[in-house]
């Protein structure tokens, strides 16, 4: 008799001792991966070097394409597209596409970051993204990024990951001094500009004059000069980055959960590109490890620019295709967490609707906020074919929703890729703790998620 039910089920009670070896190995590899991939510039760097491993190849505009090609395209190192040409026809069958994103909130460095006060030389930061200002205080940080000296010279800078390197340091008001802290909303407990980095305390010991000697601002600009041959106006043409120096670890008795810094989106863009370099040549596939989504997909290197569809069209035109039957033809999904319900919080969730952790991927109709604004909103065809696809490979899912209704809400890249007449569905891990630092998912769920993407480009 048919089921006439539908009931979320917990991944590790339907998992044998071989299928959570699988999953205890997979959250094995992704810890790895997150480890040497907190911003999206070492998170492209990184994939790249897993993609030539697995046979892929620089994409140049223009080049010649055949069926069977394996080629990335690399976006100003900070997003990366990944595709592998099938021997199905794209213009009957489409493309599959997997779009994650490779950027996670953070701190950013002003552009005239440098100053000294009260003996202590500090960084000026403008945070990116939506965070919770609080939870980046008194928490070890460490900085990435690359500097554009005057000669063009492009240095890689990374402090703070080893186990002798130093860490920076935002730092919070004692509670015995703050009374009047404690009176202010959560929300503005700790100010945007007070997000200020420790970066040094010693003053310069050999300056040509009195007031260098005695400046410790002086003293930092001469160890930066000293290791990277940068000066105060490179900070101008810099990309650096305060993000939290923790280590992925396992979390509780049985290792059931991962806790790490940039779960979102990073917990989705590993299995996508597992996925892409592990898939057959049938379909033609596209992996697109976007940049910018925290802030709105904007830029050159966000899901909103052109380059998307300048991808698109150079493997139509390579194959001799329509590129609009392409796109008419073709399926994503839009690979992005969502929030996990968390019953210490239980008021925020609206539970029949609230994705649980363990019990598997989740399936987002529509995101946005507050009637659905912003949202994609995949029609009912298109998520009854993806289920049927997860169905057939065992895969686990879970329907979800961002949050009770009128409460909060997000968006994803859905939207700018369904624009553009392609079926597209949110996709994507639970995530608990979600912007915080240090956030929390169920290897479980990451393991899901990666089938499902596998499931899809088979």
């Amino acid at each position: 008799m048919q089921n006439l039910h539908y009931k979320k089920q917990n991944v590790f009670s339907l998992a044998d001792e071989a299928q959570l070896k699988r999953i205890h190995a997979f959250g094995e590899k992704y810890k790895n991966f997150l480890n040497y991939s907190k911003t999206e510039r070492d998170c492209v760097k990184l994939s790249i070097a897993l993609a030539e491993r697995a046979g892929y190849k620089p994409f140049r505009f223009g080049d010649k394409l055949t069926v069977g090609d394996k080629r990335y395209y690399n976006n100003r190192g900070k997003s990366l597209y990944l595709f592998q040409l099938g021997k199905e026809d794209i213009e009957r069958c489409g493309i599959r596409i997997l779009a994650a994103h490779v950027d996670s909130p953070r701190i950013d460095l002003k552009q005239a970051p440098l100053y000294e006060k009260a003996q202590t030389a500090f960084f000026k930061t403008h945070y990116y993204g939506g965070i919770k200002k609080y939870q980046w205080t008194a928490v070890p940080l460490a900085l990435h990024g690359v500097v554009t000296l005057a000669d063009g010279t492009l240095k890689e800078i990374c402090v703070g990951e080893e186990e002798a390197d130093p860490v920076f340091y935002i730092s919070d008001l004692l509670p015995h001094l703050s009374q009047k802290q404690n009176e202010k909303k959560l929300a503005v407990g700790i100010e945007g500009e007070e997000l200020n980095l420790w970066v040094g305390g010693m003053p310069a010991t050999n300056g040509e004059n009195d007031k260098a000697r005695d400046s410790v601002k002086e003293g930092v600009l001469r160890l930066l000069n000293q290791k990277y041959g940068m000066t105060e106006r490179d900070f101008l043409s810099a990309e650096l980055t305060a993000v939290p120096a923790y280590k992925a670890k396992d979390v509780g008795f049985d290792g059931a959960y991962i806790a790490a810094y940039g779960h979102d989106d990073k917990v989705c863009a590993f299995p996508a590109l597992m996925a892409q370099l592990e898939s057959a040549n049938t379909h033609t596939t596209l992996t697109v490890l976007a940049d910018k989504e925290e802030i709105g997909s904007e830029g050159v290197t966000g899901m909103q620019s052109m380059l998307f569809c300048d991808i698109l069209e150079e493997i139509c035109l390579a194959l001799g295709k329509n590129i609009r039957a392409v796109r008419a033809s073709s399926a994503c999904l839009s690979a992005d967490v969502t929030s996990a319900y968390d019953p210490t919080f239980a008021d925020a969730f609206e539970k029949n609707n609230a994705a649980q952790c363990s019990a598997g991927v989740a399936l987002m109709k529509f995101t946005g906020a507050r009637g659905k604004s912003g949202a994609s909103d995949a029609s009912g065809e298109f998520v009854a074919k993806i289920t049927n696809i997860l169905d057939g490979a065992g895969v686990v899912w879970q329907v979800s929703e961002l949050g009770k209704v009128d409460l909060g809400g997000g968006g994803t890249v859905a939207k700018y890729i369904a624009s553009k007449n392609i079926d597209t569905l949110d996709v994507g891990t639970p995530v608990i703790s979600m912007h915080a630092p240090y956030e929390l998912i169920s290897k479980g769920d990451l393991y899901h998620t990666y089938l499902a993407f596998k499931a899809f480009y088979q």
